[in-house]
């Protein structure tokens, strides 16, 4: 068995144990020595990160080739409406490249969101909405970049879910640590 280590990334962190100018690091959150993270997050994004002591693992959460679905919550400007969304369904061209063919639906603000510090940039003449976005890449900046191609850019962006793993119990700068394996990510998503 590895261990996992499930974290809740708070704005502001990178996904790294050493600092880096204004952002803060993993260090000052996890104790824990010799895990490494599998699949990043930027400073800016919010929600779970993975880290692991075992190499291989680490490859196959973050690698596309496994298809491991990646469930992120997007705040953002405006409210898409189904012609929009469809775009993300289909798969959308980037600058450099096509992003797979993405499951995407409106949804209310998540139940158990905290806030953000610091908060989001408000403007009472445009509204905000949420989407659900799964999808089995992670390239740079890339679900940021699918929603600005569609015309509603990002305003917070929280990952929920790697495969089966869940947010669930884990508030904003808390971490757990668990014996697992691939199979226990995979979960209900290869049923």
């Amino acid at each position: 068995m590895s261990c996992l280590v499930f974290f809740n990334k708070p704005y502001g962190v990178l996904s790294q144990f050493t600092p880096e100018g204004k952002w803060r690091a993993l260090d000052e959150f996890i104790p824990v020595k010799g895990v490494y993270v599998a699949g990043r997050l930027d400073a800016d994004s919010e929600g779970l990160l993975i880290l692991t002591d075992d190499g291989k693992l680490q490859a196959k959460i973050a690698d596309p080739r496994h298809k491991l679905e990646k469930t992120y919550w997007a705040q953002v400007e405006g409210v898409p409406d189904e012609a929009a969304l469809d775009k993300l369904r289909a798969g959308i061209r980037l600058s450099d490249f096509t992003a797979r063919p993405a499951r995407v639906c409106l949804i209310d603000e998540p139940s158990a969101l905290w806030p953000r510090d610091p908060p989001i940039r408000y403007r009472a003449a445009i509204p905000t909405s949420w989407l659900e976005i799964r999808i089995s890449e992670g390239k740079n900046r890339q679900v940021r970049r699918m929603t600005a191609a569609i015309g509603y850019p990002t305003l917070r962006l929280i990952r929920a879910a790697i495969g089966a793993a869940t947010l669930d119990g884990l508030a904003p700068r808390q971490w757990r640590k668990i014996d697992g394996s691939y199979q226990d990510l995979q979960g209900r998503f290869d049923e």
